[in-house]
Order: structure tokens, then C-alpha cells, then sequence
């Protein structure tokens, strides 16, 4: 499955995306690593983990998306892949939900290329697959990511306290969400609306400097 909205393309991560996807990752390290997730030091009745390889984390990501408990994309942003965006924790039965796990490039950032991957996302999740709740779990600390919700009107529903392995310690989490009846209209067209009061003045009018990046 491919979801696009102009220069934003959501698309299935693949093996040969090893290089692009290595080279974002390596030029945003600073950027990224206070919100990557970490595995915790092993237990002394526990298992040894290890941080996968590429290889390894594309072939685990496709068998969860085969097991029908997760949707893997990567972000492209004209042309070029920027991202990730994950679907993970599918549950069917009675639940029928899902979270969102996102990164972008730095040099993206500010663009709208989050907002509009993440609507394209749950517009997805609710209309195609037939999921019922998304949710969104974010560090207090993270503002950009946080502002992503934000714009596109996710409940704030509390604090997780402890509730991920990030950057070498359990970190508390805001958990945001949006149900399916929240956004009869879709998530992607409340999202162009929101863009479009953001850019229009009183007349109707752009205001910003015609070669800005939106907000």
C-alpha cells in the first residue's frame, strides 16, 4: 500500500532502502537519539538482547505486517525517503487499535511532511483497515513531536509513568488519541483545513513570505 498528499509519500520499508535509510539515520543522530528507543541491560534470569541489523529489523517489521500487527512504512518527501512511521501493537477483537511511532529527517522538520504522514497513517488504519483507536505515546520532553499531535487535534489522555526504554533509562510518556467517530471527515482533510487558516489572512489571502516552508 501506497499513501501519498502532494510530496508526501508513505510506502512499504524495504531491503533495498538499507543505504538512504542508514544515511538519514547517521546525519540525524544527535537529532534522534534522545527519543530512540533502547533495550534495557539484561536481568540476570533474562534474555541477552541486541540492537538489530537492518536486515534484521526489515524482515522482523515484515513479518509483523504479514501477522496482520503492524504497518511499516518509510517516509519519502519529494523523491527522497526522510523517515519512519510505524503502525505497531495491532489489536483486533474487541479493541481494534493501534500506536503510531514516527522520526523524520532534521532537515524536513517544520515542512509538514509529520502532520500530513501521520494523517495519511490513521486515515488509513480507520478507513482501510477497519481499526478503531489510534494512539500516540510521546516524551513530556518532546516538543516537535508533541506539536505534531497537537496540530492535528489528538486527546491528551495522561501520563504512562515508566512506559519505554528511551535513550538508556525508562522514560515517562503523554499518551495521545483520536477514535474513529472523532474525525467522520478524515483526520487528512481537518489537517489541509488547519493548514489552510494557518496560511490564509482575514481576506482570505497567503501571509507568509511566499517562499517559507508551512508550519
Amino acid at each position: 500500500m501506497v499513501l501519498a498528499e502532494g510530496d508526501v509519500v508513505l510506502r512499504p520499508i524495504r531491503l533495498r532502502d538499507q543505504r538512504a535509510w542508514r544515511e538519514v539515520n547517521r546525519r540525524n543522530r544527535d537529532w534522534l537519539r534522545p527519543w530512540e528507543a533502547t533495550i534495557p541491560p539484561p536481568t540476570p534470569s533474562g534474555p541477552i538482547t541486541h540492537r538489530p541489523t537492518y536486515r534484521q529489523m526489515v524482515r522482523h517489521l515484515r513479518g509483523e505486517a504479514n501477522a496482520g500487527r503492524m504497518l511499516p512504512f518509510v517516509i519519502e518527501y519529494q523523491g527522497r525517503l526522510v523517515g519512519q512511521l510505524t503502525v505497531a501493537g495491532i489489536t483486533w477483537g474487541s479493541m481494534c487499535a493501534g500506536h503510531v511511532g514516527y522520526w523524520v529527517d532534521e532537515s524536513v522538520a517544520g515542512r509538514g511532511v509529520m502532520p500530513t504522514a501521520v494523517a495519511l497513517a490513521v486515515d488509513h488504519c480507520f478507513r482501510t483497515v477497519g481499526l478503531h483507536r489510534i494512539e500516540v505515546c510521546i516524551r513530556p520532553e518532546n516538543g516537535p513531536s508533541r506539536r505534531v499531535v497537537e496540530k492535528l487535534g489528538f486527546r491528551e489522555e495522561g501520563l504512562r509513568p515508566r512506559y519505554l526504554h528511551i535513550d538508556g533509562a525508562w522514560r515517562d510518556h503523554l499518551v495521545f488519541a483520536l477514535t474513529a467517530e472523532e474525525i467522520p471527515e478524515g483526520l487528512l482533510k481537518r489537517w489541509r483545513r488547519e493548514r489552510r487558516s494557518k496560511t490564509a489572512g482575514p481576506s482570505g489571502s497567503n501571509t507568509l513570505d511566499p517562499g517559507a516552508p508551512s508550519k
